[in-house]
């Protein structure tokens, strides 16, 4: 096995291939992008910003690393990682991007499972504060700052590309994949959740219907569902499922009320995997 930092990347304001500096990345036009402490770099400018501080907060990504570091969503990341390396031939390096990485807990899955595959691999997320928790714990791979919009990588550069539980581009991962490449999408499924859901809303909203094609540029590849139950045995488990979704901004101020109240809840954990490959 090995895990090495995509070093693929392109500057964000011009599109040009970025250079490794000493203190941290340049194009040839002399935009200069620095690397942190932890060792990720920024390259999501301030003028294509929407919001001073976008993505997930500081405290959201502190209760979903707890959450997840109690392997809640095992079950999801051993499918994701079976998945992703059963792409092409065993003995192909992958170079893979998860796009909107959080603190990184789906690529640290893949390549603790990534016994005899070569991965490259980077992490992106707008979240500054989740790529600075992805960076601390794992410095094998490269950690970015950065938006689905703009992909900062060439062409027809990636093997797979992950969108788990995050906002797909579907144009810009057509283009940062090769032809060939793996698109491999998780959400979540209708029942995902729902015994916290049926707790904090007064009703449920319909489900979703899942997608029948796949997005331009793509061709079908494999549909999974992946289903089991977890009991949360503690009310600081549950505050933490409840602070690094969206359901707590979403919940009514009863319904936050009563699930802050327990001490124990057994809920479903629903995803489906759609795999799609580039054209």
């Amino acid at each position: 096995m090995t895990i090495a930092p995509l070093t693929s990347l392109t500057c964000p304001l011009d599109g040009a291939p970025l250079s490794r500096t000493e203190s941290g990345w340049c194009c040839p036009q002399g935009h200069t992008f620095d690397v942190s402490r932890q060792g990720h770099v920024n390259l999501l400018p301030v003028q294509k910003k929407r919001s001073r501080d976008p993505g997930d907060s500081k405290a959201m990504i502190a209760a979903r690393r707890r959450f997840l570091e109690a392997d809640h969503y095992q079950g999801i990341a051993e499918a994701v990682s079976r998945r992703v390396l059963a792409h092409g031939a065993a003995h192909e390096a992958l170079a893979v991007l998860d796009a909107g990485c959080g603190e990184g807990y789906y690529l640290r899955a893949l390549a603790q499972a990534a016994s005899v595959r070569r991965l490259s691999v980077l992490g992106l997320d707008i979240s500054k504060w989740a790529v600075q928790a992805a960076a601390g714990r794992d410095r094998r791979m490269q950690w970015v700052v950065g938006s689905n919009a703009a992909l900062p990588v060439p062409d027809q550069s990636l093997d797979v590309v992950l969108c788990m539980f995050g906002f797909p581009t579907p144009a810009e991962f057509a283009r940062v994949l090769k032809p060939g490449g793996l698109l491999l999408e998780v959400e979540a499924g209708p029942d995902h959740l729902i015994e916290l859901r049926e707790i904090i809303y007064p009703t449920l909203k319909a489900p979703r219907e899942p997608r029948q094609a796949p997005e331009p540029g793509f061709k079908s590849d494999m549909v999974e569902t992946v289903r089991y139950a977890r009991t949360l045995s503690s009310r600081e488990q549950i505050l933490d499922l409840l602070v690094m979704t969206p359901h707590l901004y979403r919940a009514t101020a009863e319904g936050r009320a009563k699930a802050e109240a327990l001490a124990h809840l057994d809920v479903t954990v629903e995803a489906r995997l759609t795999g799609s490959l580039r054209l």
